[in-house]
């Protein structure tokens, strides 16, 4: 436990300090340029530091492999599609549960991978944003109730937690908003059900955006899954009111990205009226 808890301390403070000295040294290169061309660098510097940290394409596309294979039939091909992008054994699955694990991936990191980022840096900058994949990668490696890692990762798991209070639950609100604004999406059942279901998981936030998910589509999700050869009981999300299909995972994409955009709507609503604020 005390070796994990210095692997949290150095690896937050390694990707606070390098990313901070990077930036620190661009700015004085980019002192050094004539007219706006010094403004412009570290802009474009900035921005190709931030895309680093965001998934959503890497989601997308690693998802609609999966959907791709169930698509032409081939099971055996999306089961190894999907053992790509979730931790879960894969083996047990079937169409059906290839299906619900992709779906539940892309629910899950949205929040991870997309929103919170995005939260961090619109908050911090660039630096915010690394020391949150810092910590978010940490839990991911190690972050296991297992015997291996349970004391090894319980610095990062609990670090984890408190750094996704609020971006996993921005992220199920955006997702209900997006349900409702979004042709074929259920936003009426994706606010029940987030409201209902979102603490149904042994993690504080990982069912936040599950819930919503559920919800929007109209599928239960989660319930039993192997880990490591080990059967791990769940509850359900959501209600079981239709067949999981391909498209779901279409479909959920599509509530990643309109989330993405409602986000950078809603940030650019902010700043402006914070500048509306500060030249009153």
């Amino acid at each position: 436990r005390t070796a994990g808890l210095l692997l949290a301390v150095l690896m937050c403070g390694f990707w606070t300090v390098v990313p901070g000295l990077l930036l620190a040294a661009l700015g004085g290169f980019a002192l050094h340029l004539p007219g706006r061309a010094g403004a412009c660098f570290l802009l474009a510097a900035e921005s190709l530091m931030c895309y680093q940290l965001l998934a959503a394409k890497d989601l997308c596309a690693e998802s609609m492999k999966v959907c791709r294979s169930m698509e032409k039939g081939d099971v055996e091909q999306a089961r190894g599609d999907v053992s790509m992008i979730v931790g879960r054994d894969t083996a047990p699955l079937d169409g059906s549960g290839i299906l619900r694990a992709a779906v539940e991936t892309v629910a899950e990191n949205a929040s991870d991978g997309v929103i919170a980022p995005m939260l961090y840096i619109a908050l911090l900058g660039p630096v915010g944003g690394y020391l949150y994949k810092a910590v978010n990668t940490m839990d991911s490696m190690v972050g296991y109730k297992n015997d291996r890692y349970r004391e090894l990762g319980r610095a990062a798991a609990k670090l984890d937690d408190l750094v996704n209070l609020i971006p996993s639950r921005l992220t199920g609100l955006l997702f209900c908003a997006c349900a409702a604004l979004l042709p074929g999406f259920d936003g009426r059942g994706a606010f029940e059900v987030f409201c209902r279901d979102r603490f149904n998981h042994a993690s504080p936030n990982s069912a936040q955006s599950e819930a919503a998910c559920a919800g929007a589509l109209g599928l239960r999700l989660a319930g039993d899954a192997w880990y490591f050869g080990t059967l791990c009981s769940k509850p359900y999300i959501g209600d079981d009111r239709r067949a999981i299909e391909a498209a779901d995972v279409r479909r959920i994409n599509r509530l990643m990205f309109g989330a993405q955009l409602l986000f950078l709507v809603l940030w650019a609503g902010v700043l402006a009226l914070w500048a509306a604020a500060l030249a009153l």
